[in-house]
């Protein structure tokens, strides 16, 4: 009989591989609270409505049907989330959050689900840091997203930064250029892929981000949609500019940013970490101040953004940025079965109880000192501490560092302060 296999595109996260993980989490939420965010935290299901309604059905990822849904028989559609945003913004109404004082900042943490080819750093189950700022239209908040964003990989030691800007205007100009870049790309249907072919029909802005061959060529005449912008659109998007100077935050403005949500207005904005292959992309997100209505809120104008925490790691990886070892156990109680094996178990529940971390040897037949110190060492433990039938019968515990040390016999009332001092004298 075959082995069962994970599924394609999951992956699991070994011990081995947490302490990445571990230091992505927590420079993740250092920075938030550092910026003032408050966590939030939404469920992993939601109704499919959400989805169609607030990302919109022209999404790629509605085109390829890359979310998994799930029927019930009472006509009800759930969807596994495939991006935190309307989630968040469902929350923030249904909750009450747009009667608190605006705007509210708010991170999360979690799994995001999507039916798509896997590759490297792009899995069908990921993990994601999400930020949102609700209720604000100021172009500082942008910026502020964007700051954010920044000083969280350098918290992380990644190098070699820079924040792709664009704007894609809002509901009463993106219409206007979606139809003059329709027509320039209607001139030259020979040099459209069949996906792009499907996306002029259904969303030609994504054409603009176009990765299929030849395509560099096509777009390199095409229309700028900075070049189009209403006033508004053109002072937010001047400001913002101007706060991103005056803060010395290197951007490169790219024209052919757009994102493939259907909710992003005005502000969208990547950060890419150079060098590191095709994922260099390990942020993205911007302003969706139409959202909020689309799922039937109130007006909520907003901006925020999604990073992939795999995608980051392998960025850290790329570059050579290594993660801190999770600390090994202080000690490894060593016994040799019978009543050694009970006095040894009280004496790990009693180092533990102290705040020592203690590794007990497990047994059901009795093992060789030779055995347990290739253990101890492999464990890399500072100590062992031996209870044999000498020990229980004397009250003892003896104490054998694993760097070579001599060993020492300690009363078993003692042995707690004992270690204790030893480890402060490491400090």
């Amino acid at each position: 009989m075959s082995s069962i296999q994970r599924v394609a595109g999951m992956q699991d996260v070994l011990p081995a591989d947490r302490a990445y993980w571990d230091k992505v989490i927590g420079a993740a939420e250092e920075t938030a609270l550092h910026y003032a965010f408050q966590r939030l935290d939404v469920p992993i299901i939601e109704y499919t409505d959400l989805f169609e309604r607030g990302v919109g059905t022209a999404s790629d990822f509605f085109v390829q049907k890359e979310m998994y849904t799930i029927e019930e028989e009472d006509g009800d559609s759930f969807a596994l989330r495939p991006e935190f945003t309307a989630g968040v913004v469902r929350a923030y109404v249904e909750n009450g959050l747009n009667n608190e004082t605006q705007p509210v900042k708010v991170y999360t943490f979690g799994p995001i689900f999507r039916r798509e080819r896997p590759q490297a750093g792009r899995y069908r189950q990921h993990s994601q840091f999400n930020c949102e700022i609700i209720g604000e239209t100021d172009p500082a908040a942008d910026a502020e997203a964007i700051s954010l964003a920044l000083d969280y990989l350098r918290r992380l030691g990644l190098r070699d930064l820079s924040v792709q800007l664009n704007s894609t205007g809002c509901r009463r100009c993106k219409p206007a250029y979606v139809e003059k870049l329709r027509a320039y790309l209607k001139t030259r249907p020979e040099k459209l892929s069949p996906v792009d072919q499907e996306r002029l029909r259904r969303n030609p802005l994504r054409i603009v981000d176009s990765k299929e061959p030849g395509m560099d060529a096509v777009l390199a005449e095409a229309p700028h949609i900075i070049d189009h912008l209403c006033e508004d659109c053109a002072a937010h998007y001047a400001e913002l500019l101007q706060i991103l100077d005056r803060l010395g935050v290197p951007y490169r403005q790219n024209f052919r940013l757009v994102r493939g949500i259907d909710y992003y207005v005005q502000t969208v904005f990547e950060v890419w970490a150079e060098g590191i292959g095709a994922q260099s992309a390990l942020f993205g997100g911007g302003r969706y101040d139409g959202l909020s209505e689309a799922i039937g809120g109130p007006p909520a104008p907003a901006v925020g953004f999604g990073s992939g925490i795999e995608r980051v790691i392998l960025a850290m990886q790329a570059q050579g940025v290594e993660a801190p070892q999770p600390p090994t156990p202080q000690v490894m109680v060593v016994h040799f079965g019978g009543e050694t094996k009970l006095a040894a178990l009280e004496l790990a529940q009693a180092l533990r109880a102290a705040g020592i971390s203690t590794f007990f040897a497990f047994a059901r037949e009795r093992r060789s000192m030779k055995s347990q110190m290739r253990e101890a060492n492999r464990r890399q433990v500072r100590e062992t501490l031996i209870i044999g039938e000498d020990e229980v019968a004397q009250g003892l515990v003896t104490v054998r560092p694993m760097d070579g040390g001599e060993q020492t016999a300690v009363p078993r009332g003692e042995i707690v302060a004992w270690l204790q001092q030893r480890a402060e004298g490491r400090r």
